[in-house]
């Protein structure tokens, strides 16, 4: 089979299975040791012949039972099931252990954290001699400072991984809490955790399978659901014999994770834990390195550009030392000193509160996505769901309920709904009175196929909630198809009067060979009469021997096709009798199948016959011993009679209906730009019909197939060029995908094996999809062949064989009832409606739109702001203007409190309206984003608190920005000091320049409530969205803002930090000059946005982020 390349892991079920069945037929021993790291190859070579020699399904239950050391009648004694559990340890599956010390690592070093130690390293080398004697203490303060921003910015990394591990160990599941074993010769309950190699399991209808087991016992109707592991919904005999050589195949083996829909069984434990099939299909799962989000790769990439930035502009300063400032003013700035103003310059540059509100937005929009029934197992993957473009979703228990129901009933001469048919059933009922043979025909004939559904069914309900008033909450426990019609018989009436009347004598449960299932009926004691009633006079009862003229009831149904060769006659709605199945009614009954299997419903036929005991008796008295009679010869008797000359009671068409919410799901998804694509295990004519349903095919013309991809009418060319007019012109942009509007497309899995790198061109770029009949292969196929077509990809599903593809996916979404595996492999876990998906994506897009007012807010004073203070010290030679304290406290502290706020907004407009984000082209940081930070709020602030520094000078010390430029050094200043006043230059630096930096560092904190007002909205007006009305309300904007204002208070205020940090008290007037810059702020961004509302085209509008 063709593999995806580069996404060859995890290796899924059928993959594995071929390749055991190969090896197995040819001999072959594959040699996977190879030194180094293991390929795909490798990896899949090592299981193949790992189950390729097991033979566990071949031994007989007596070598079975020989081999793991276990008693056929008393099980294990629980003195040796717990030597073996100390032995070989518990049965569970093992989950990815990361490594500690590496996480560790990460949370210090990554991101801005490695150049912060580098600042760190430097505050500690210049608090002591030789470069600072006698030591600085505030280098030692800064340096720990640094220390604390990095733990800081680390715990909010590691807080996003413990909530990725308490949300994995809160929804792993796979292996039941407990199972039934034998113990001692006693059927007791142990954890399924204290299973051991040969214990004996008993299963019951409805258990999950707690350990790969080989069936020992079996109930004649016995059948597992593996659909887990294959994706097949078809149910699987069981059988106490080897079926198939390869043990992945074989029916005699019940795998862990699987259920038991019918019957009962009893099974030794042979493998266990991570040796089970699911166990290694697991770990070859999570042992493959998680992918890079989309939202990940953005922040690295602003980190590299800041960080680019920083080493440039301290490579600048550098240069100016040693070129001009250190042999013309060489006592203006030391080695110790230059140090320090490059580490001010990084910790200037560097928006050191950037991951934290990074962090903050995460985490509050996925408890947002958790209040709507999503969770997010990593943090980083919310945004992601915001740029998807192409949505992939199984079909299932995701487009569909998962739940078979019948949709429509027909006798060959009367259709009808299990409403109407309920309806009219109601309105002829009469209390307290059975079925009369003057009663209405069609009520008679309805009542039929009633008890056709109740009687010949397999399926009961679960006792636990047999007794609710709603027969919806009642749950089912059989096959899907029989606890459809035991619905399907509960809904239309009460069937318990007419149950009563009957007791099932015999039955052939449904097999692959048959194809159908019979049942045979006699009347009950307590009721006699109502079979006769029914069914006629000759049906005898249980308070008789039946004799050569009496017969029993006999109930079949199965496939149309299958049982109509044996149909000769039908019952008529409108008479109740049996009236010739001519060729004109064998038509109808065909259209009437044709019909309802474009609807994607699955049509079954009941019929009725008859058995006579007596006759079945003399035929099989010859047959040999009593024994072989019970289970062979009479068996045969009961098929030959049973289906000998049918009568049709009627059709039923069962479907897994489309969940109500499907359609507006799907439309919504088409609104925010997001092609919606079906891929299912399920037949195309089923798949396309659902299609059809929830609104996944919108046009009303077929759906092009395989064929017409193969038309040469439709080029290549046409989508390489766009000349097609069918395509969105829109869409061709770079990094977006191409997009034939209006298309629809069914391919199956054996087309898709067929095409070429060309052709899977022509398949991305169709609007509408439905791949039918995939294996786990081609899901990730199609997964790799989208995203390397510009789709940003999210996938659905919850089977072991939907793991690859959810890997793989940019978003993989499992549902939270899924396999371990599933939900392992998976970014988000549904916990309830697919309906939810739209609200996610709406999500991950505010995710994206809120980072960004972020950083806008965060870059004009935690950057652009701090680096115009050391280049003016630089390069003009006045005093530092902002200590590098004070630029900490505003990057991680003031700045970060408002900016928390700024996760709380809301949307400005409809989300979902916009196309998905092009990934390729939109990024996180854009040039816009740096010009409005930097060159216009950011050059505005930058102008207010430096003007208030020079003013505060001017005003204290007269000496304005004039006299202090160029002054390069205490030398010059105190000569002009001396003409001023009587002021020592240690008053002026220590007292003034302290003073008036803490000006520098209020107005800066004060200023930036004027940006945030205005960063909180990028087209609107504060008029129209402001902060205070219903709509965008969002009271934590105050509450940041009072909350920098008390940081800053502290900060100046305290005496302990002023001695320490050199910080000092500023006079009341320099607090509430800013104000009006602030207003101004806002004033100047406003008329900004207004000339782009007004003038769309202009290039304040081009330009505008």
């Amino acid at each position: 089979m063709e593999r995806a390349q580069g996404n060859a892991l995890p290796i899924g079920y059928k993959t594995l299975s071929i390749h055991v069945t190969e090896t197995q037929r040819t001999g072959a021993k594959i040699d996977a040791k190879t030194k180094g790291k293991k390929s795909s190859e490798d990896l899949l070579n090592a299981e193949t012949d790992y189950f390729a020699a097991i033979d566990f399904h071949k031994l007989t239950p007596a070598e079975v039972n020989l081999r793991f050391n276990s008693n056929e009648a008393l099980g294990l004694s629980q003195v040796e099931a717990g030597r073996r559990l100390k032995s070989n340890g518990p049965n569970i599956l093992d989950t990815r252990r990361p490594n500690y010390f590496l996480k560790l690592l990460g949370y210090l070093f990554g991101g801005f954290c490695s150049i912060l130690w580098v600042g760190s390293i430097t505050f500690f080398i210049c608090w002591q001699p030789p470069l600072s004697d006698p030591p600085n203490d505030t280098n030692l303060a800064l340096a720990i400072l640094l220390i604390f921003v990095i733990l800081i910015q680390a715990s909010f990394s590691a807080f996003q991984d413990f909530s990725t591990s308490r949300v994995m160990s809160s929804i792993l599941d796979m292996i039941p809490a407990e199972c039934h074993v034998f113990r001692d010769g006693q059927l007791v309950k142990v954890p399924a955790a204290d299973l051991v190699i040969g214990d004996r399991v008993h299963l019951s209808l409805g258990n999950k399978v707690p350990a790969d087991l080989r069936i020992l016992q079996t109930s004649n109707d016995t059948r597992f659901d593996r659909s887990v592991l294959t994706g097949e919904s078809e149910p699987i005999e069981a059988s106490i014999f080897d079926t198939d050589d390869n043990f992945l195949e074989s029916k005699n083996i019940a795998f862990l994770g699987t259920h038991l829909i019918q019957g009962s069984a009893v099974g030794i434990v042979v493998l266990k834990g991570n040796d089970t099939l699911m166990g290694r299909i697991n770990k070859l799962t999570t042992g493959r390195k998680d992918k890079k989000t989309i939202i990940q790769r953005e922040i690295t990439r602003f980190v590299a550009i800041v960080i680019s930035l920083t080493i440039t502009l301290v490579l600048f300063i550098l240069i100016v030392w040693l070129a001009w400032l250190r042999p013309t003013y060489p006592d203006f700035m030391s080695t110790s000193v230059l140090l320090v103003t490059l580490m001010g310059c990084v910790i200037a540059f560097i928006p050191e509160g950037v991951p934290i509100c990074i962090s903050l937005t995460l985490l509050m929009i996925a408890r947002r996505m958790r209040n709507n029934a999503i969770l997010p197992k990593t943090l980083s993957t919310v945004e992601t769901l915001g740029c998807v473009n192409v949505v992939c979703s199984d079909k299932t228990g995701t487009l569909t309920e998962n739940k078979m129901v019948v949709a429509n009933v027909a006798f060959l001469d009367h259709e009808a709904t299990p409403e109407e048919v309920r309806t009219k059933l109601e309105k002829a009922a009469k209390p307290n009175t059975l079925p009369q043979p003057d009663d209405e025909p069609s009520i008679l004939a309805m009542q039929q196929l009633q008890l056709a559904a109740l009687l010949c069914n397999n399926a009961k309900f679960d006792p636990a909630t047999i007794h609710a008033p709603a027969l919806i909450d009642r749950k089912l426990l059989g096959d899907a198809t029989d606890c459809a019609l035991l619905r399907f018989a509960h809904e239309i009436a009460n069937p318990a009067p007419l149950s009563g009347a009957f007791e099932r004598t015999s039955d052939i449960p449904f097999n692959s060979r048959n194809k159908w299932m019979m049942t045979v009926h006699q009347g009950s004691k307590a009721q006699p009469a109502l079979i006769k009633t029914l069914f006629g006079s000759d049906m005898v009862s249980a308070d008789k021997t039946p004799n050569e003229k009496d017969s029993m009831l006999v109930f079949v149904k199965g496939a149309p096709d299958v049982l109509l060769p044996y149909c000769t006659s039908f019952v008529a709605a409108a008479t109740n009798t049996p009236q010739p199945l001519s060729a004109e009614w064998t038509a109808e009954l065909s259209r009437i199948q044709q019909t309802w299997s474009r609807r994607g419903q699955r049509v079954l036929m009941l019929c009725k016959g008859r058995f006579n005991p007596y006759l079945a008796e003399q035929n099989t008295a010859d047959s040999g011993p009593s024994n072989m009679r019970t289970t062979n010869a009479a068996t045969d008797e009961l098929t030959r009679q049973g289906l000998q000359e049918l009568c049709i009671l009627g059709l039923v068409g069962i479907m897994d209906p489309p969940r109500p919410e499907i359609k507006d799901t799907i439309a919504a998804c088409r609104s925010a730009g997001a092609r919606f694509f079906m891929v299912t295990g399920d037949y195309g004519l089923t798949a396309a019909a659902i299609a059809r349903q929830i609104g996944l095919f919108s046009t009303s013309r077929e759906a092009d197939t395989y064929e017409n991809i193969m038309d040469p009418s439709v080029g290549k060319s046409e989508v390489v060029h766009g000349s097609d007019r069918s395509f969105d012109d829109t869409e061709h942009e770079e990094g977006r995908p191409l997009i034939r509007m209006g298309t629809s497309l069914v391919l199956t899995g054996s087309d898709i094996a067929k095409l070429s790198p060309g052709e899977w061109e022509l398949v991305c770029s169709y609007e509408e999809i439905v791949f039918a009949r995939t294996s786990p292969e081609q899901k990730l196929r199609i997964v790799t062949e989208l995203q390397n077509r510009n789709c940003i990809v999210a996938v659905t599903g919850d089977g072991v064989n939907d793991a690859p593809a959810l890997k793989a996916a940019d978003v993989g979404v499992a549902v939270v009832s899924g396999s371990d595996v599933a939900i392992e492999a998976a970014d988000l876990i549904l916990l309830g409606g697919f309906d939810s998906i739209p609200e996610a994506i709406r999500l991950g897009r505010l995710v994206f739109q809120n980072l960004q007012k972020s950083i806008g807010y965060l870059l004009p004073a935690g950057s652009w702001s701090e680096v115009w203070p050391v280049l003016i010290n630089v390069l003009l030679g006045t005093p530092l203007t902002l200590s590098s304290f004070l630029m900490v406290i505003i990057c991680c502290f003031t700045d970060t409190f408002p900016c928390t706020a700024l996760v709380m907004e809301q949307e400005e407009f409809n989300l979902l309206s916009l196309k998905p984000r092009n990934t390729k082209k939109e990024h996180l940081i854009s040039l816009k984003i740096y010009g409005q930070s930097y060159f216009f709020i950011g050059t505005m602030m930058s102008v207010f608190c430096n003007m208030f520094f020079f003013i505060y000078m001017k005003e204290y010390t007269g000496l304005g920005f004039k006299d202090l430029v160029f002054t390069f050094g205490n030398d010059r200043i105190a000569e002009k000091l001396a003409k001023i006043g009587p002021m020592s230059i240690d008053d002026f630096n220590n007292i003034h320049v302290n003073t008036a930096q803490c000006v520098c560092f209020v107005t800066l904190v004060i200023v930036q409530w004027g940006n945030i007002l205005s960063v909180r909205n990028r087209r609107l007006s504060i008029l129209q969205a402001d902060p205070i009305r219903p709509q965008r309300r969002n009271f934590w904007l105050f509450a940041g803002m009072l909350a920098s204002f008390l940081v800053a208070v502290l900060v100046t205020e305290t005496p302990g930090i002023q001695d320490l940090m050199l910080t000092r008290s500023v006079p009341i007037k320099y607090w509430l000059y800013p104000i009006p810059c602030a207003l101004a702020i806002l004033f100047a961004d406003e008329v900004r946005k207004l000339i782009v509302r007004a003038f769309p085209k202009s290039i304040i509008a081009k330009i505008a982020w």
